[in-house]
């Protein structure tokens, strides 16, 4: 069986890791003005470095910084682009007790542009650390679907653009490609962008919402597609560019649920990224049937292994999962993940720190068993 080289791997994982206590304090001293921002980083470099270690330790070929200078898995990138405003996201009580994160508002009030090299200064950094042979540094960072799924088109200013196609489109499309050719300059071939909005058009509760703002639920996987793809148009040479989709991670909650059905073709047939990291962790995902869109050149991470709870799945009922996808596409086009990050925001999910070592341990040593390799 073919073994692919590079990124994704056989055994990989979506990128965010639960920050330490030491961390966590240090980002509410800052908060509160008792360290700087340079005191704060000096402590995100100690974290990074020690997660860093971890990722070799565990035996994982992709390495990312654990997200650990981010609150937000996507706030604090689309924020930095120019022509962008966010608000801070708002905690809120479910009927359950349980809290989650009410989707934030994202604005786009002028001409989107790449202001400043968002990931560089963090992606060297990262690259700096890695000591392992033949580890690569991944960079993750948000769909550019979020800058129009949030608010559609009355969250994006029609002074500045009176029509969105095709000069919104392009201008994201270029921010995103210069940030993407500043990483590959800094030597950075690997990276990832999160896109819960896909998913979220598998839900029929958030296809009402989008059909509320005036979208047309069944038109938007089409033209997300094709809006990604003008980022992928500036993707530069020797860059693997993957998406993963997420229902939602905050605190072991999520947002949405249902089939891929709704968005499959548009996501594996007509989107032209290299890789799909799929969430596949319970029944909330559906089956494997849309994965018979998937082209012959392509690559679909499955995450059978949840980072919402500690419980450690079977490796008997990892393989039989495994199979059953291979029904609808090869097995050499297939690999194997946790679901999501273990930490999407700053606040983690609730498990114990020494689970991620345990599900990132079963990922590689499944993926070593079903493929030969990790």
């Amino acid at each position: 069986m073919t073994i692919p080289l590079n990124p994704p791997f056989r055994a990989d994982h979506v990128g965010s890791f639960l920050r330490p206590k030491y961390l966590l304090e240090a980002r509410e001293a800052k908060a509160q003005g008792q360290i700087d921002a340079a005191q704060l980083r000096e402590v995100e470099d100690r974290a990074i470095t020690e997660i860093v270690r971890f990722q070799e330790e565990v035996g994982l070929r992709s390495i990312t910084d654990g997200e650990f200078r981010r609150t937000y898995f996507h706030i604090d990138f689309l924020q930095q682009l120019g022509g962008v405003k966010t608000d801070v996201p708002v905690i809120v009580k479910r009927p359950d007790g349980k809290e989650e994160l009410a989707p934030p508002a994202i604005r786009v009030i002028d001409k989107v542009r790449h202001a400043v090299n968002i990931q560089l200064a963090d992606f060297e950094y990262l690259k700096s650390q890695i000591q392992a042979p033949g580890a690569i540094p991944k960079v993750t960072i948000p769909s550019p679907t979020m800058l129009h799924f949030r608010g559609g088109r009355g969250g994006i200013s029609r002074e500045a653009y009176p029509e969105l196609d095709p000069e919104f489109y392009d201008d994201v499309a270029r921010a995103y490609g210069d940030e993407l050719k500043a990483l590959a300059a800094a030597g950075c071939t690997y990276v990832q962008m999160d896109d819960t909005n896909l998913a979220y058009l598998c839900d029929e509760k958030m296809r009402e919402a989008a059909r509320q703002r005036g979208d047309d639920p069944d038109e938007l996987p089409h033209r997300y597609a094709w809006f990604i793809n003008k980022v992928v148009a500036h993707k530069p040479a020797g860059m693997t560019l993957a998406i993963h989709l997420c229902r939602g991670n905050f605190r072991s909650t999520h947002a949405a649920a249902g089939n891929y059905e709704p968005v499959a073709e548009a996501l594996l047939a007509e989107m032209k990224v290299d890789a799909y990291f799929l969430e596949y962790d319970d029944d909330r995902s559906g089956d494997f049937r849309p994965l018979r869109f998937l082209p012959k050149n392509k690559l679909a991470v499955l995450g059978l292994v949840t980072t919402k709870f500690g419980q450690l799945e079977s490796k008997d009922d990892l393989k039989r999962r495994i199979d059953e996808a291979a029904r609808y596409a090869p097995l050499e086009q297939l690999a194997l993940s946790p679901q999501c990050g273990f930490s999407s925001t700053v606040h983690g999910n609730d498990i114990a720190v020494e689970d991620q070592r345990n599900k990132l341990r079963l990922v590689l040593e499944t993926a070593q068993e079903v493929w030969g390799d990790r």
